[in-house]
């Protein structure tokens, strides 16, 4: 039975953002990084070593990352597994069988996660920001870890070593006459390969490149609008001239 426990909590925490049902912290805004190439580079390097070892991107081939500067060389000897190929889409070598014997259920695909939560607390990408930046230690969980935007959460941190083990400080807050505990701020227990503000700039990083994924065209997409917008504005012009003119004579 402890056993089964322990493996329902893993896959209900590797639902990650999209089954998460709870907002119990303000989210943080995302950086806007997608005109950023050098930005969505660093993203996708991120997305590879740390996420795809268990969630696929099936929606997603390594050939498109052309789009964002890379070239098929640099996708090969960087971002490429031993037995991937520049066309391939960006799986995962545990099959459907597998993930149900290990965990019960396949870990969720992350092509489309940037968009698939949103709500009064902001967008999908300001929810998986503040989720991967609010990590802590917790001994009394199975993995050690839980988190401040997904509390319980079953999946652990796999970016522990870039961002270290911290644990929440928290203040007893008056409100209306009730008291409530808030978040203070953080108390580093040991450190990561990086500093917070690099860590930080890291999590944007890979969060702009995850909404990139989510709708590659997008940003073709907004220039084509705003060309678009320009030339109507510009035809209204010429037309209500043209109109003027032609009933300028006629009573």
């Amino acid at each position: 039975m402890k056993k089964f426990l322990i493996v329902v909590s893993m896959v209900l925490g590797m639902a990650l953002p999209a089954f998460a049902s709870t907002d119990s912290i303000p989210w943080d805004k995302a950086p806007n990084k997608l005109n950023d190439l050098s930005a969505l580079q660093n993203g996708a390097k991120i997305f590879v070593n740390y996420c795809l070892n268990c969630h696929a991107a099936s929606y997603m081939r390594f050939n498109r990352l052309k789009d964002i500067g890379l070239t098929e060389k640099q996708i090969k000897d960087n971002l490429l597994f031993t037995t991937d190929k520049v066309g391939d889409t960006m799986k995962i070598s545990m099959d459907a069988k597998q993930g149900k014997d290990w965990f019960g259920g396949n870990p969720p695909d992350l092509t489309l996660i940037a968009r698939s939560r949103s709500g009064s607390g902001g967008t999908g990408a300001d929810y998986i920001y503040t989720y991967l930046r609010t990590y802590y230690r917790d001994d009394t969980k199975a993995t050690g870890w839980n988190n401040l935007a997904f509390p319980n959460v079953g999946m652990p941190h796999v970016l522990w070593e870039l961002q270290g083990q911290r644990r929440p400080i928290y203040e007893d807050v008056e409100h209306h006459g009730h008291t409530t505990h808030a978040l203070k701020g953080w108390e580093q227990i040991t450190p990561g390969k990086m500093t917070a503000r690099e860590y930080d700039q890291a999590v944007g990083d890979l969060v702009s490149y995850l909404q990139w994924m989510a709708e590659p065209n997008q940003n073709s997409r907004v220039q084509i609008g705003v060309w678009v917008m320009l030339f109507l504005l510009i035809f209204m012009v010429i037309a209500w001239r043209l109109n003027a003119s032609y009933w300028k004579d006629i009573r």
